[in-house]
């Protein structure tokens, strides 16, 4: 009971309820970030028993994230664990990030699809594994999986780090941050279930962010 979920969503009217279900069989406390859907987004989550937070307009992920944590936090959460809203990860592997938060000390816990990769598209597979490549590089130990949203992380770690990304770059920004600040990041095997029925990624466009934001972060 101190781990709320946060899911962020643009028009996942079609699974978001599903989603909610499964999610709330381990834990109670459900944060749906409505990123400017124009489908029943909210509506089919609030049924399913989530909280909403509505965004006006589409804003990205990380704004949606940020958002989520923020309500998390102000609420009294310790962690959140945030996952995709499109069905893409199982609910029953939650279990997993918690066990492995318990037993390492870990405040960040990644899930990692890489012993399954090939059920992942091979232009993302292709990408992600240059940027985990990068990222490691930076980092200074390995992180196999860098742009997995399904995530444990520790709130007040969160709460004192300095986030500037809105978009998908916020998966590698996040794990930058945790690990240059000295917390102990882990990753867990989970669930390779491939994309949900439409995915958000535009792997062209939101490669060209993330190299706009590595290259700000390396000249920081």
């Amino acid at each position: 009971r101190q781990c709320a979920a946060v899911i962020p969503c643009h028009d996942e009217a079609a699974s978001i309820g599903e989603v909610v279900a499964g999610v709330r069989q381990h834990l109670p406390t459900v944060i749906v970030v409505d990123d400017g859907s124009e489908d029943g987004t909210a509506n089919a989550a609030s049924q399913a028993g989530a909280e909403i937070i509505r965004l006006p307009r589409n804003t990205g992920k990380g704004a949606a994230l940020q958002a989520g944590w923020q309500r998390a936090h102000t609420r009294g959460f310790t962690w959140a664990l945030n996952l995709d809203g499109d069905g893409q990860h199982r609910p029953e592997d939650i279990r997993t990030f918690l066990r492995c938060a318990d037993e390492t000390g870990a405040l960040m816990i990644v899930g990692n699809r890489m012993h399954r990769s090939q059920a992942i598209p091979w232009l993302r597979r292709t990408v992600n594994r240059w940027m985990s490549r990068q990222l490691s590089a930076r980092a200074g130990q390995p992180l196999p999986d860098s742009q997995c949203g399904f995530r444990l992380l520790n709130l007040p770690a969160w709460a004192a780090l300095r986030l500037e990304t809105d978009h998908f770059e916020i998966e590698s920004e996040i794990l930058l941050a945790f690990v240059h600040a000295g917390y102990r990041v882990e990753f867990v095997p989970i669930q390779v279930i491939g994309e949900g029925p439409h995915s958000h990624i535009h792997p062209l466009k939101d490669t060209w962010r993330w190299l706009q934001w590595w290259q700000r972060d390396n000249r920081g």
